[in-house]
C-alpha cells in the first residue's frame, strides 16, 4: 500500500485507531478525488476536434500554372491529373478554439508515394507536398 499523510483537525484528538481508520478514508478521498479530476481534464480535451466527411484542397499544376479547387469525402481516393489523393481523415477544431483544420493524406504520384501525413490548414509549411510538379494544400473540412 501506499502512505498517506494526510490529518484532520478533529484527527488528533481521536484515539489512535480511529485517527489510522481517518487517515485511511482521507487517502482513498484524496485517490478518488485525484481521479476524478483526472477524468474530467481528459474528457475536456477528448472532444478537441470535430471529425467532417469532406476537405476541401486546393491543386497546382506549377507547369500549367492552373491551379483547381477539389471536394474529397473521406476514405475514398480521388484523381487528379498524375495525382492520386487518399484522404483518410479531416478534422476541425472545437468551436471554442481558434479555427483550423487538419488532414491526414496520402498522396502518389503513379506508384510513387509523394506523401503521407497530416496537413495544417493555418500552417501549410510544417508539412507540405513536396513536388516538383504539383503544390497542395488544404483549404477546409466540411
Amino acid at each position: 500500500m501506499f502512505n498517506c499523510k494526510l490529518s484532520l483537525r478533529g484527527a488528533q484528538r481521536a484515539t489512535k485507531q480511529s485517527s489510522k481508520k481517518i487517515q485511511m478514508l482521507d487517502c482513498f478521498a484524496l485517490l478518488a478525488m485525484t481521479i476524478s479530476v483526472f477524468i474530467a481534464f481528459n474528457s475536456a480535451f477528448a472532444d478537441e476536434f470535430i471529425d467532417r466527411n469532406t476537405a476541401v484542397v486546393r491543386v497546382m499544376n506549377k507547369a500549367a500554372g492552373k491551379a483547381q479547387t477539389l471536394q474529397m469525402h473521406v476514405g475514398k481516393t480521388s484523381e487528379f491529373e498524375k495525382l492520386s489523393i487518399a484522404v483518410r481523415s479531416c478534422k476541425q477544431t472545437a468551436p471554442y478554439s481558434a479555427e483550423n483544420f487538419y488532414m491526414f493524406a496520402e498522396i502518389r504520384k503513379g506508384d510513387a508515394k509523394v506523401f503521407s501525413g497530416w496537413m495544417d490548414r493555418n500552417e501549410p509549411g510544417d508539412n507540405p507536398l513536396q513536388d516538383a510538379d504539383y503544390d497542395l494544400w488544404l483549404v477546409k473540412c466540411e
